[in-house]
Protein backbone atom coordinates (compact mmCIF):
# COMPACT_ATOMS: atom_id res chain seq x y z
CA UNK A 1 0.00 0.00 0.00
CA UNK A 2 1.22 3.15 -0.74
CA UNK A 3 1.39 6.55 1.68
CA UNK A 4 -0.41 9.68 1.48
CA UNK A 5 -0.08 12.58 3.59
CA UNK A 6 -2.22 15.57 4.91
CA UNK A 7 0.07 18.68 5.51
CA UNK A 8 -1.74 21.82 7.17
CA UNK A 9 -0.60 25.42 7.05
CA UNK A 10 0.48 25.43 10.76
CA UNK A 11 2.73 22.63 10.46
CA UNK A 12 0.39 19.26 11.63
CA UNK A 13 1.27 16.61 9.11
CA UNK A 14 -0.64 13.32 9.17
CA UNK A 15 0.15 10.57 6.95
CA UNK A 16 -1.97 7.36 6.15
CA UNK A 17 -3.17 4.79 3.12
CA UNK A 18 -3.25 6.16 -0.49
CA UNK A 19 -6.36 5.47 -1.66
CA UNK A 20 -8.23 6.88 -5.21
CA UNK A 21 -5.86 9.15 -7.94
CA UNK A 22 -2.21 8.94 -7.08
CA UNK A 23 -1.88 12.78 -7.37
CA UNK A 24 -1.67 16.31 -5.50
CA UNK A 25 -4.10 18.20 -4.34
CA UNK A 26 -5.01 21.33 -2.10
CA UNK A 27 -7.49 23.26 -0.37
CA UNK A 28 -9.25 24.64 2.95
CA UNK A 29 -9.51 21.49 4.91
CA UNK A 30 -12.83 21.08 6.73
CA UNK A 31 -14.91 18.10 8.57
CA UNK A 32 -18.51 16.57 7.97
CA UNK A 33 -19.97 14.58 10.35
CA UNK A 34 -23.09 12.74 8.60
CA UNK A 35 -23.05 9.38 9.15
CA UNK A 36 -23.92 8.33 5.43
CA UNK A 37 -24.34 9.92 2.03
CA UNK A 38 -20.40 10.33 1.51
CA UNK A 39 -20.96 10.26 -2.69
CA UNK A 40 -23.67 13.12 -2.28
CA UNK A 41 -20.73 15.15 0.04
CA UNK A 42 -18.49 14.18 -2.81
CA UNK A 43 -20.67 15.39 -5.81
CA UNK A 44 -21.85 18.33 -3.85
CA UNK A 45 -20.38 21.97 -5.95
CA UNK A 46 -20.36 23.79 -2.32
CA UNK A 47 -17.08 21.51 -1.70
CA UNK A 48 -15.31 23.33 -4.59
CA UNK A 49 -12.00 24.13 -3.40
CA UNK A 50 -12.28 22.14 0.17
CA UNK A 51 -10.08 18.64 1.14
CA UNK A 52 -13.05 17.08 3.24
CA UNK A 53 -12.52 14.84 6.43
CA UNK A 54 -15.30 12.32 6.77
CA UNK A 55 -15.91 11.50 10.56
CA UNK A 56 -17.58 8.37 9.86
CA UNK A 57 -15.13 5.70 10.78
CA UNK A 58 -15.57 3.52 7.83
CA UNK A 59 -16.62 5.00 3.77
CA UNK A 60 -17.09 3.37 0.85
CA UNK A 61 -18.71 0.27 2.38
CA UNK A 62 -21.91 0.88 0.00
CA UNK A 63 -20.29 2.29 -2.95
CA UNK A 64 -21.40 4.83 -5.67
CA UNK A 65 -24.75 4.81 -7.37
CA UNK A 66 -24.91 7.64 -10.13
CA UNK A 67 -28.38 8.29 -9.63
CA UNK A 68 -27.06 9.90 -6.09
CA UNK A 69 -24.94 12.58 -7.85
CA UNK A 70 -25.49 16.09 -6.82
CA UNK A 71 -23.52 17.50 -9.68
CA UNK A 72 -22.22 15.50 -12.91
CA UNK A 73 -18.80 15.06 -11.65
CA UNK A 74 -17.07 15.16 -7.64
CA UNK A 75 -15.80 18.59 -6.59
CA UNK A 76 -14.02 17.99 -3.33
CA UNK A 77 -10.36 18.46 -3.76
CA UNK A 78 -9.35 15.55 -2.17
CA UNK A 79 -10.95 12.95 0.75
CA UNK A 80 -9.85 11.99 4.34
CA UNK A 81 -10.99 8.65 6.22
CA UNK A 82 -10.29 6.63 8.87
CA UNK A 83 -11.06 3.25 7.30
CA UNK A 84 -11.74 3.56 3.02
CA UNK A 85 -13.12 0.06 2.60
CA UNK A 86 -11.89 -1.80 -1.07
CA UNK A 87 -15.04 -3.50 -1.59
CA UNK A 88 -18.71 -2.55 -1.90
CA UNK A 89 -22.26 -4.32 -0.97
CA UNK A 90 -25.15 -2.66 -1.89
CA UNK A 91 -27.50 -3.64 -4.56
CA UNK A 92 -27.81 0.29 -5.94
CA UNK A 93 -24.12 0.79 -6.62
CA UNK A 94 -22.42 0.90 -9.94
CA UNK A 95 -18.86 1.75 -9.26
CA UNK A 96 -16.97 1.10 -5.79
CA UNK A 97 -15.79 4.40 -3.83
CA UNK A 98 -12.44 3.94 -5.19
CA UNK A 99 -12.95 3.85 -8.41
CA UNK A 100 -15.44 6.79 -8.26
CA UNK A 101 -12.74 8.95 -7.15
CA UNK A 102 -10.08 7.37 -9.26
CA UNK A 103 -11.54 8.43 -12.21
CA UNK A 104 -12.12 11.50 -11.31
CA UNK A 105 -8.10 12.61 -10.04
CA UNK A 106 -9.65 12.86 -6.37
CA UNK A 107 -6.85 11.52 -4.51
CA UNK A 108 -7.77 9.67 -0.41
CA UNK A 109 -5.65 9.09 2.84
CA UNK A 110 -6.88 7.08 4.65
CA UNK A 111 -5.37 5.02 7.93
CA UNK A 112 -4.87 8.19 9.79
CA UNK A 113 -6.59 9.64 13.04
CA UNK A 114 -9.75 11.61 11.78
CA UNK A 115 -10.78 12.24 15.62
CA UNK A 116 -7.64 13.80 16.33
CA UNK A 117 -7.36 15.92 12.79
CA UNK A 118 -11.04 16.78 13.61
CA UNK A 119 -10.54 18.08 17.00
CA UNK A 120 -7.41 20.03 16.08
CA UNK A 121 -9.58 22.07 13.83
CA UNK A 122 -12.05 22.20 15.72
CA UNK A 123 -9.83 24.10 18.33
CA UNK A 124 -7.77 26.09 15.49
CA UNK A 125 -10.39 26.42 13.06
CA UNK A 126 -10.37 25.13 9.42
CA UNK A 127 -7.18 25.87 7.53
CA UNK A 128 -5.20 25.36 4.05
CA UNK A 129 -4.14 22.19 3.60
CA UNK A 130 -2.26 19.57 0.55
CA UNK A 131 -2.91 16.28 0.38
CA UNK A 132 -0.28 14.17 -1.77
CA UNK A 133 0.26 10.52 -2.69
CA UNK A 134 3.18 11.62 -4.95
CA UNK A 135 5.30 14.05 -2.62
CA UNK A 136 7.35 13.00 0.11
CA UNK A 137 9.11 15.76 1.60
CA UNK A 138 6.60 16.96 4.48
CA UNK A 139 8.14 20.14 5.15
CA UNK A 140 7.94 20.75 1.45
CA UNK A 141 3.96 20.45 1.55
CA UNK A 142 3.49 22.60 4.78
CA UNK A 143 5.09 25.40 2.55
CA UNK A 144 2.56 24.18 -0.45
CA UNK A 145 -0.10 24.80 1.72
CA UNK A 146 0.56 28.30 3.13
CA UNK A 147 0.79 29.38 -0.37
CA UNK A 148 -2.67 28.51 -1.60
CA UNK A 149 -5.40 31.01 -1.53
CA UNK A 150 -7.30 31.66 1.61
CA UNK A 151 -11.02 31.01 1.71
CA UNK A 152 -12.23 34.25 2.39
CA UNK A 153 -12.47 36.57 -0.83
CA UNK A 154 -12.72 33.68 -2.89
CA UNK A 155 -15.72 33.80 -5.62
CA UNK A 156 -15.54 29.97 -6.30
CA UNK A 157 -19.48 30.11 -7.76
CA UNK A 158 -18.60 31.79 -11.07
CA UNK A 159 -15.80 28.87 -11.71
CA UNK A 160 -18.80 25.55 -10.86
CA UNK A 161 -21.85 27.46 -12.28
CA UNK A 162 -23.44 26.29 -15.21
CA UNK A 163 -21.84 28.21 -18.56
CA UNK A 164 -25.79 27.87 -20.53
CA UNK A 165 -29.21 27.57 -19.33
CA UNK A 166 -31.00 24.45 -19.34
CA UNK A 167 -34.44 22.77 -18.33
CA UNK A 168 -34.60 20.40 -15.32
CA UNK A 169 -37.68 18.17 -15.21
CA UNK A 170 -36.43 14.89 -12.93
CA UNK A 171 -39.07 14.86 -10.14
CA UNK A 172 -37.63 12.95 -6.62
CA UNK A 173 -37.10 9.20 -7.37
CA UNK A 174 -37.31 6.14 -4.50
CA UNK A 175 -34.16 4.76 -4.06
CA UNK A 176 -35.87 1.45 -3.41
CA UNK A 177 -39.25 -0.54 -4.01
CA UNK A 178 -40.72 0.43 -0.52
CA UNK A 179 -39.33 4.03 -0.60
CA UNK A 180 -43.02 5.96 -1.70
CA UNK A 181 -42.09 9.40 -2.46
CA UNK A 182 -45.69 10.11 -4.61
CA UNK A 183 -46.24 11.43 -7.56
CA UNK A 184 -45.05 15.03 -8.79
CA UNK A 185 -47.35 17.65 -8.37
CA UNK A 186 -48.50 19.17 -11.69
CA UNK A 187 -46.35 21.67 -12.88
CA UNK A 188 -48.32 25.24 -12.25
CA UNK A 189 -45.12 27.37 -11.51
CA UNK A 190 -41.95 28.46 -13.82
CA UNK A 191 -39.21 28.91 -11.91
CA UNK A 192 -35.92 30.32 -12.54
CA UNK A 193 -33.20 29.27 -10.80
CA UNK A 194 -29.93 30.80 -10.16
CA UNK A 195 -27.16 27.96 -10.42
CA UNK A 196 -23.94 28.84 -7.81
CA UNK A 197 -23.38 25.62 -7.53
CA UNK A 198 -27.17 23.84 -7.22
CA UNK A 199 -27.24 20.39 -6.17
CA UNK A 200 -29.74 18.23 -8.32
CA UNK A 201 -32.09 17.02 -5.78
CA UNK A 202 -33.22 20.98 -5.04
CA UNK A 203 -34.28 20.43 -8.57
CA UNK A 204 -35.61 17.57 -8.12
CA UNK A 205 -37.55 18.93 -4.84
CA UNK A 206 -38.55 21.97 -7.11
CA UNK A 207 -40.52 19.39 -9.91
CA UNK A 208 -41.79 17.19 -7.19
CA UNK A 209 -43.50 20.30 -5.70
CA UNK A 210 -45.02 21.41 -9.19
CA UNK A 211 -42.38 23.78 -11.03
CA UNK A 212 -41.01 24.17 -14.28
CA UNK A 213 -37.08 24.80 -13.37
CA UNK A 214 -35.36 27.21 -16.25
CA UNK A 215 -31.64 26.97 -14.61
CA UNK A 216 -29.15 30.35 -15.51
CA UNK A 217 -26.13 30.73 -14.82
CA UNK A 218 -24.54 32.83 -11.49
CA UNK A 219 -23.87 36.56 -13.88
CA UNK A 220 -27.78 36.25 -14.99
CA UNK A 221 -28.75 39.94 -15.13
CA UNK A 222 -32.47 40.58 -13.07
CA UNK A 223 -33.61 41.80 -16.63
CA UNK A 224 -32.73 38.43 -18.27
CA UNK A 225 -34.33 36.28 -15.63
CA UNK A 226 -37.34 38.53 -15.25
CA UNK A 227 -37.31 37.85 -19.36
CA UNK A 228 -37.88 34.44 -18.82
CA UNK A 229 -41.54 35.61 -17.09
CA UNK A 230 -40.53 33.38 -14.23
CA UNK A 231 -43.50 32.92 -11.21
CA UNK A 232 -40.78 32.56 -8.45
CA UNK A 233 -36.65 33.02 -8.38
CA UNK A 234 -34.79 30.38 -6.85
CA UNK A 235 -31.07 31.21 -5.25
CA UNK A 236 -28.82 27.77 -4.97
CA UNK A 237 -26.29 26.61 -2.80
CA UNK A 238 -22.61 26.83 -3.75
CA UNK A 239 -18.90 27.33 -2.63
CA UNK A 240 -16.89 30.17 -1.42
CA UNK A 241 -16.77 33.25 0.07
CA UNK A 242 -20.31 35.38 -0.78
CA UNK A 243 -19.00 38.99 -0.36
CA UNK A 244 -16.59 39.16 -3.72
CA UNK A 245 -20.20 37.74 -5.57
CA UNK A 246 -21.54 41.74 -5.36
CA UNK A 247 -22.35 41.44 -9.34
CA UNK A 248 -24.96 38.84 -8.23
CA UNK A 249 -26.19 40.56 -5.24
CA UNK A 250 -26.68 43.49 -7.70
CA UNK A 251 -29.11 41.48 -9.60
CA UNK A 252 -30.79 39.81 -6.69
CA UNK A 253 -31.38 43.50 -5.21
CA UNK A 254 -33.35 44.16 -8.89
CA UNK A 255 -35.40 41.02 -8.20
CA UNK A 256 -36.36 41.99 -4.74
CA UNK A 257 -40.36 43.07 -5.08
CA UNK A 258 -40.33 42.10 -8.60
CA UNK A 259 -41.01 38.01 -8.22
CA UNK A 260 -41.03 35.63 -4.99
CA UNK A 261 -37.51 34.13 -4.05
CA UNK A 262 -36.27 31.35 -2.19
CA UNK A 263 -32.65 31.19 -1.27
CA UNK A 264 -30.62 28.38 0.54
CA UNK A 265 -27.12 28.09 2.04
CA UNK A 266 -24.55 30.81 -0.54
CA UNK A 267 -28.61 32.08 -1.91
CA UNK A 268 -29.41 33.05 1.76
CA UNK A 269 -26.15 34.66 2.28
CA UNK A 270 -26.81 36.80 -0.71
CA UNK A 271 -29.44 37.71 0.52
CA UNK A 272 -28.59 38.99 3.31
CA UNK A 273 -25.74 40.98 1.16
CA UNK A 274 -28.96 42.12 -0.70
CA UNK A 275 -31.03 43.47 2.07
CA UNK A 276 -27.90 45.54 3.22
CA UNK A 277 -26.22 42.67 6.01
CA UNK A 278 -23.12 41.44 6.16
CA UNK A 279 -21.35 37.79 6.62
CA UNK A 280 -18.90 36.40 8.02
CA UNK A 281 -16.65 33.58 8.30
CA UNK A 282 -17.30 31.38 10.79
CA UNK A 283 -13.90 29.11 12.84
CA UNK A 284 -14.77 25.56 11.55
CA UNK A 285 -17.86 26.10 9.72
CA UNK A 286 -21.39 24.18 9.70
CA UNK A 287 -21.24 20.46 7.91
CA UNK A 288 -23.29 17.62 9.01
CA UNK A 289 -26.77 16.24 9.06
CA UNK A 290 -27.69 16.54 12.42
CA UNK A 291 -28.00 20.43 13.54
CA UNK A 292 -30.85 21.68 15.17
CA UNK A 293 -32.31 24.79 14.19
CA UNK A 294 -35.51 26.08 15.66
CA UNK A 295 -38.36 28.21 13.68
CA UNK A 296 -38.90 31.21 15.22
CA UNK A 297 -42.44 31.51 13.77
CA UNK A 298 -43.80 28.31 15.00
CA UNK A 299 -41.30 27.22 17.75
CA UNK A 300 -40.65 23.71 16.47
CA UNK A 301 -37.47 21.97 16.35
CA UNK A 302 -35.97 21.24 12.79
CA UNK A 303 -33.09 18.35 12.54
CA UNK A 304 -31.52 19.74 9.33
CA UNK A 305 -28.51 19.02 6.58
CA UNK A 306 -25.56 21.90 7.07
CA UNK A 307 -22.61 22.93 4.35
CA UNK A 308 -21.75 25.71 4.90
CA UNK A 309 -18.48 27.73 6.10
CA UNK A 310 -20.00 31.54 6.27
CA UNK A 311 -22.92 32.87 8.00
CA UNK A 312 -24.65 36.18 8.01
CA UNK A 313 -24.77 38.98 10.91
CA UNK A 314 -28.03 38.81 12.41
CA UNK A 315 -27.05 42.17 14.08
CA UNK A 316 -26.55 43.65 10.29
CA UNK A 317 -29.85 43.02 9.50
CA UNK A 318 -32.09 46.23 9.36
CA UNK A 319 -35.22 43.83 11.67
CA UNK A 320 -37.79 47.09 10.18
CA UNK A 321 -37.17 45.00 6.71
CA UNK A 322 -36.74 41.51 7.67
CA UNK A 323 -37.83 39.12 9.98
CA UNK A 324 -35.60 36.51 11.79
CA UNK A 325 -36.96 32.89 11.21
CA UNK A 326 -34.57 30.40 11.88
CA UNK A 327 -31.90 30.11 14.59
CA UNK A 328 -28.81 27.53 15.15
CA UNK A 329 -29.40 25.97 18.61
CA UNK A 330 -25.53 25.11 18.74
CA UNK A 331 -24.09 27.97 18.47
CA UNK A 332 -26.45 30.89 18.08
CA UNK A 333 -26.13 31.43 13.71
CA UNK A 334 -29.04 33.32 12.03
CA UNK A 335 -30.40 30.42 10.18
CA UNK A 336 -33.05 31.74 8.23
CA UNK A 337 -35.23 35.17 7.65
CA UNK A 338 -37.83 36.63 5.75
CA UNK A 339 -39.07 39.91 4.21
CA UNK A 340 -41.58 41.82 5.84
CA UNK A 341 -43.21 43.68 2.50
CA UNK A 342 -41.77 41.44 -0.38
CA UNK A 343 -42.46 37.98 -0.77
CA UNK A 344 -38.74 36.87 -0.08
CA UNK A 345 -37.36 34.18 2.26
CA UNK A 346 -34.34 31.93 2.75
CA UNK A 347 -32.68 29.74 5.14
CA UNK A 348 -29.12 28.74 5.43
CA UNK A 349 -29.44 25.41 6.00
CA UNK A 350 -30.43 22.43 3.44
CA UNK A 351 -33.87 21.34 3.27
CA UNK A 352 -33.77 19.48 0.20
CA UNK A 353 -31.36 17.28 2.29
CA UNK A 354 -29.55 14.61 0.03
CA UNK A 355 -27.64 13.84 2.41
CA UNK A 356 -29.84 14.22 5.62
CA UNK A 357 -33.07 14.36 7.34
CA UNK A 358 -36.33 15.56 5.87
CA UNK A 359 -37.92 17.69 8.53
CA UNK A 360 -37.93 20.76 6.24
CA UNK A 361 -39.19 19.77 3.24
CA UNK A 362 -42.22 22.18 3.91
CA UNK A 363 -40.04 25.19 2.97
CA UNK A 364 -40.97 24.31 -0.47
CA UNK A 365 -44.40 24.04 -0.18
CA UNK A 366 -43.72 27.49 1.12
CA UNK A 367 -42.33 28.53 -1.92
CA UNK A 368 -45.06 27.24 -3.96
CA UNK A 369 -47.69 28.73 -1.99
CA UNK A 370 -46.25 32.25 -1.96
CA UNK A 371 -46.06 32.02 -5.87
CA UNK A 372 -49.53 31.46 -5.92
CA UNK A 373 -50.59 33.86 -3.82
CA UNK A 374 -48.16 36.29 -6.20
CA UNK A 375 -49.48 35.51 -9.21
Amino acid sequence: MNSAILALEDGTVFEGSSFGAPTERSGEVVFNTALTGYQEVFTDPSYSGQIVILTNPQIGNYGTSTEDNEAARPYIEGLVVREFSAIASNWRSDAEANTFLTRSGIPVVSDLDTRALVRHLRTRGVMRGVLSSVERDAARLVEKARGIPTMAGLDLASRVSTRESYQWTKPVEPCSPSDFVGRPAEPRHHVVAYDFGIKQNILRRLVQVGCRVTVVPALTSADDVLALKPDGVFLSNGPGDPEPLQTQVGHIRKLIGKKPIFGICLGHQLLGLAVGGATYKLKFGHRGTNHPVRNEITGRIEITSHNHGFAVDPDSLNLGDVEITHMNLNDGTLEGFRHRRHPVFCVQYHPEAAPGPHDSHYLFDDFVQLMSENQ
